[in-house]
């Protein structure tokens, strides 16, 4: 049996945009329409039905919950804030604390509104006075409410697939934009941390924990090349640790967020730097079992990036873990073996302090649309008819618990 913490924090994690349904103002909501995408729409009415989740969480014995911010919805026109959307947001924050679970707040998760990506986005340099004054206004209503904030999800994430892989909106393929734009996501977080950290000291608030969404991936030799091998370390330092060594450097994290699913199979044949940089395994060697994505499922690998990671002496929240499956026992099995590694992890020395799945219930996979299926709790999208799986419930036992069998 493997016993964490007492004052450990388990709970699971969603974002605006792809439970609460009808965020219009968001640059995402055009763009599904203009590319044929799945859309949206009523997601899973979570901005009506947040009460209602709450209550499933609680009985499911979660301290914690991850939540985000959706921008577009207070700030629907560039300088105009919604002080309606304001108070829903102060709701839905103390409805979490009525129930004895903790907040934790994400600003941007991918999202922007439509004002913002159509007058430069994270392109201009002008992107962060915006981000910053859309996020002094949600900090100062919240904070009375909150200590754990993330700043930005996942922002390697974003600027890629946004600005490099032209895959999210608006579609780009500019390793020059996508450059600014991982400079201003960098810069801004730095700004936004002392920000947090002034309008809780002029407040006399207690001290906040502030923190990005980091997410990383387990970099994995598919053999022993010198081409392989060094396309590893590359992608380790570039992908897992360069935004970490330049936020730690401004002294602007008070923990790390990890989000962590898979590995990257690195299998190089050309010394060319987009080899180096990209090339993954294409032959199906070290086959393992995969999501309804085609993820590899590697759960030594969130051991390993916790132990890169441990260099920074920061505490670790998990900010997201989890699977996508119709196979719900494949689900618990995914929890189970990911926990263990964290669990090894802390034994090293890795000061983790929370678990966070993903999600709390199926919702909008962004370009992937309603097909896969992440969460805790089944949704039925026609009817927003909420099931709580048996994986929630065995879930639950270690939530309540905080043991596992090993």
């Amino acid at each position: 049996m493997i016993q964490f913490p007492n004052n450990f924090f388990w709970g699971s994690a969603t974002s605006s945009y792809q439970v609460e349904g009808n965020n219009s103002n968001a640059d995402w909501w055009p763009w599904e329409m203009a590319m044929g995408k799945e859309h949206s729409a009523d997601a899973c009415r979570h901005y009506e039905f947040y009460e209602h989740d709450f209550d499933i969480i609680k009985n499911l014995h979660h301290n914690a919950h991850r939540l985000s911010i959706e921008w577009s919805r207070i700030e629907p026109k560039e300088g105009e804030f919604s002080s309606e959307v304001l108070e829903h947001y102060i709701k839905v924050i103390k409805a979490l604390r009525a129930r004895g679970i903790e907040p934790m707040v994400t600003l941007h998760h991918f999202t922007n509104p439509i004002w913002f990506s159509e007058s430069g986005n994270w392109v201009k340099a002008n992107c962060i006075k915006r981000f910053m004054r859309y996020s002094e206004v949600v900090v100062k209503a919240l904070s009375p409410y909150v200590r754990y904030w993330f700043t930005i999800n996942e922002p390697s994430v974003y600027f890629s697939h946004a600005f490099l892989w032209g895959m999210w909106p608006p579609q780009s393929k500019s390793f020059f934009q996508m450059k600014a734009v991982h400079d201003h996501m960098n810069q801004a977080h730095v700004e936004c941390y002392k920000l947090i950290h002034q309008i809780y000291k002029n407040s006399n608030l207690p001290t906040p924990a502030v923190s990005i969404a980091h997410h990383m991936q387990a970099m994995v030799a598919c053999n022993d090349d010198a081409k392989t091998l060094l396309a590893v370390q590359w992608r380790k330092y570039l992908y897992n640790l360069e935004i970490l060594d330049y936020l730690t450097k401004h002294k602007s994290l008070d923990f790390i967020g990890v989000n962590y699913y898979s590995r990257n199979l690195v299998h190089v044949h050309s010394w060319w730097i987009g080899n180096l940089l990209m090339e993954t395994c294409q032959e199906n060697h070290h086959p393992l079992e995969t999501n309804s994505l085609g993820w590899a499922i590697y759960p030594d690998g969130l051991r390993q990036v916790l132990f890169d990671i441990k260099k920074y002496n920061l505490p670790v929240i998990i900010s997201e873990n989890g699977i996508c499956t119709s196979d719900d026992k494949q689900r618990w099995k995914f929890i189970q073996s990911h926990l263990r590694s964290v669990h090894q992890a802390m034994s090293e020395g890795v000061d983790v302090q929370g678990y966070l799945y993903w999600s709390l219930m199926d919702n909008f996979e962004w370009a992937h649309g309603y097909g896969p299926r992440f969460g805790l709790i089944d949704v039925d999208y026609a009817t927003s008819k909420r099931t709580i799986r048996e994986s929630a419930k065995q879930f639950a036992n270690v939530c309540k618990t905080g043991r596992l069998d090993s």
